[in-house]
């Protein structure tokens, strides 16, 4: 499969969905080896199975800007534009608080503003914690951005 939207997607904000990640990055994630290893042939029933493993979530790190696989699990679906059951279904899995935010930011990107409301209100109910990998490599948790006062890049 190339790095191809699928045939019959639909398009996001009036773009192909994958433009809803900047070039710089799409093209690195293209050249990750996690891209080329692991989300090579994917399904929406074997993202699951990929988003299960993961273990923080974040942009990029590292000197030469690798993507991580939170990030490349998510352009994988912006390109296979999973059917809006499905995502719902990530949003609600209670076991598994990476494919949740996996799911949560496929709706936020993808969704009308009223599917928003509506699937992501009561994420504001969900006070697990998070690990983010921040542009160094280096893990932290999502709560300590308020006890230590640093800030989160997006």
């Amino acid at each position: 499969m190339a790095n191809r939207t699928v045939k019959d997607a639909n398009s996001i904000h009036g773009t192909n969905p994958q433009y809803l990640v900047e070039k710089i990055i799409r093209t690195r994630i293209y050249e990750s080896k996690y891209w080329k290893e692991e989300c090579f042939g994917l399904t929406a029933e074997l993202v699951v199975d990929k988003a299960m493993e993961l273990k923080y979530v974040g942009g990029v790190f590292g000197g030469n800007i690798k993507p991580t696989p939170f990030l490349c699990l998510t352009l994988k679906m912006l390109q296979i534009q999973p059917e809006k059951d499905i995502i719902v279904e990530f949003i609600k899995n209670e076991d598994f608080k990476y494919v949740r935010l996996l799911g949560a930011m496929y709706m936020r990107l993808t969704g009308t503003a009223v599917d928003c409301y509506k699937y992501l209100e009561p994420l504001y109910n969900d006070y697990r914690k998070v690990k983010s990998q921040n542009r160094n490599g280096g893990e932290f948790l999502i709560n300590e951005l308020t006890l230590t006062y640093k800030c989160f890049e997006v």
